[in-house]
């Protein structure tokens, strides 16, 4: 019988036999799973939990919210306040960071979370996800500021996503490769089913919301018209395209079979750079491919090494199968020569 090890087992042996990471943040990774395993519980009642549907309110980012992006984000900020291993976190749904209590101990680790990616996919019943990335506190620093939090993707101590569809998956790196685990309901715990993902270097499929074909710059539609010209174009092979419409389900796609994932800047709004967000999906989810031997890139340069000017930024975004990356970030370097 195949020994099956939880995510609890895995991480001690990740700290004790391979020193890969620290207790605290092994116990900050168990937080997150189990915050993840509560809101898969909502997600999963759907109509009968009450939680389709809008709250009537916007998020920072002007967006209209939805009651399950309300509720996953209390149930993260809850989870994680007082176990000791946090000095504050940043949400894509909240404005500014939010500061662990002081009737609680502080930690040294910064977290950041997409509470529900693929807001849209709700009430459709289409897969979503969470997005969590773990940065440590600049040492020395005193108490802690917004600017604590504006680290290049490259100082990621953890990241990962849950997946919340036909079954619930967490797939997390700690700079070690990258792991999947999914959650037994039975038990009530994340088992280990996949290590050391690969991401192929090639790939036959792309993922991009076709409809903004008309806003891309030239560079991007060269590289899709290529695609889509099949064998008989420049390519010599047919691609297929997928588009979820949640970055999660996309890009866990991509880390089980390959692929290339874009979301490219846009003629709609020249002044911003992308439409996602560089701390709360950009980076964990650059940190995690690139973990799995793939590339991420904002179409000019490797998106980790950008660094953040303010908590909410935006950036372009291409990642998933190394070759594609490259090539599609090669088109755009080009037409700037």
């Amino acid at each position: 019988m195949t020994r099956r090890v939880s995510l609890t087992q895995y991480l001690i042996e990740q700290q004790r036999q391979h020193g890969h990471i620290p207790q605290e943040l092994r116990l900050l990774i168990e937080v997150v799973a189990r915050a993840c395993k509560r809101i898969a519980i909502s997600v999963n009642k759907g109509a009968l939990g009450d939680v389709l549907g809008t709250a009537g309110s916007e998020n920072v980012q002007g967006e209209v919210q939805k009651k399950l992006d309300i509720i996953a984000n209390e149930v993260l900020i809850e989870a994680n306040e007082w176990g000791g291993h946090l000095a504050a976190m940043a949400s894509e749904e909240m404005e500014g960071i939010y500061l662990v209590p002081n009737r609680f101990p502080q930690g040294e680790y910064l977290l950041m979370f997409d509470p529900l990616d693929g807001s849209s996919n709700i009430d459709v019943n289409v897969s979503i996800g969470t997005i969590f990335s773990v940065l440590k506190k600049p040492e020395g620093a005193k108490g802690v500021s917004e600017d604590d939090f504006l680290q290049p993707g490259s100082q990621q101590a953890a990241a990962g996503y849950c997946v919340y569809g036909p079954q619930t998956t967490l797939v997390l790196t700690v700079g070690d490769g990258v792991t999947m685990f999914t959650l037994d309901r039975e038990q009530g715990s994340f088992v280990l089913t996949t290590e050391s993902v690969s991401i192929p270097e090639d790939t036959k499929e792309f993922a991009i919301n076709m409809s903004n074909m008309r806003h891309w710059d030239e560079p991007m539609k060269r590289y899709i018209d290529e695609c889509l010209a099949g064998k008989e174009g420049p390519r010599g092979k047919d691609f297929n395209m997928r588009w979820i419409a949640s970055m999660v389900a996309d890009v866990h796609r991509i880390l089980t079979r390959g692929g290339v994932f874009m979301y490219p800047w846009d003629k709609r709004e020249p002044n911003k750079a992308g439409k996602l967000r560089l701390m709360y999906e950009a980076n964990p989810m650059a940190f995690l491919v690139e973990q799995a031997g793939g590339a991420a890139t904002n179409a000019h340069q490797r998106i980790m090494d950008l660094t953040p000017t303010q908590l909410h930024e935006r950036v372009s975004v291409v990642l998933g199968s190394k070759n594609e990356v490259e090539r599609i970030t090669a088109y755009h370097l080009d037409a700037k020569s």
